[in-house]
């Protein structure tokens, strides 16, 4: 809730670009906040063994994108204190997070929910569980498991993970009293390669960095 008692709704927001520009042109609001979130991620590794050694020794390779899972209740009879037609529910689900023939592929979706951090995915999988019917077979209750992995751009990706290795790629953003001397310590941990940034950034008056601009930072070679 807000500060106000606001219930919040889970939101699924559809978009057709893949920076997700614009405004979503089509959502799902869960009528039943989900009462678990699952976020999952994992590690990949390259395993590497020395002669004669029994154990391997695990070189970090890459972070894969993460998943979150959620669990959405659709109740039509009424009790929770609005009645929901089910089947006209899972169907609006199944647009927003679905194939698009637009596009040609499934949407590209932002799932956002109170402090929640904005996640930009896309549905990886989805089952749904009919549990209560009416005589005459139309569902009353149903429940959608749905599995979204991370569909972020590799700047954002960097930024969530607050990558400092001096050998990776980074892109930072200017700020107020920013140096490109104390920028390169704060990443190589050496200011000395303030000219080389300079250079890479084709700046000139690199002294007077423009609070909100983008300085690219390459890598160092081991």
């Amino acid at each position: 809730m807000d500060d106000r008692g606001t219930l919040e709704k889970l939101l699924i927001k559809a978009y057709t670009h893949a920076d997700y520009s614009g405004t979503p042109f089509d959502e799902f609001e869960s009528f039943v906040n989900p009462n678990e979130i699952t976020l999952s991620y994992e590690i990949e590794y390259d395993s590497a063994q020395g002669s004669g050694t029994t154990n391997s020794r695990m070189n970090f390779k890459k972070m894969k994108p993460g998943d979150l899972s959620l669990t959405f209740f659709i109740d039509g009879t009424g009790a929770n204190g609005k009645v929901v037609d089910v089947q006209q529910q899972i169907e609006k689900f199944q647009t927003v997070t679905g194939y698009n023939g637009d596009i040609h592929r499934p949407n590209y979706l932002k799932v956002v929910w109170g402090t929640l951090q904005v996640k930009r995915c896309v549905l990886k999988s989805a089952s749904i569980a009919y549990k209560m019917f009416k005589s005459n077979g139309i569902p009353l209750r149903a429940v959608i498991t749905a599995t979204f992995t991370d569909n972020s751009d590799d700047q954002s990706r960097v930024a969530i993970a607050q990558d400092h290795s001096p050998d990776l790629t980074h892109i930072r953003m200017v700020k107020a009293g920013s140096t490109l001397p104390a920028m390169c310590y704060e990443i190589y941990g050496d200011p000395g390669y303030y000219l080389d940034v300079a250079r890479a950034n084709q700046l000139d008056g690199f002294r007077k960095l423009k609070p909100g601009s983008k300085v690219f930072f390459p890598p160092l070679e081991k």
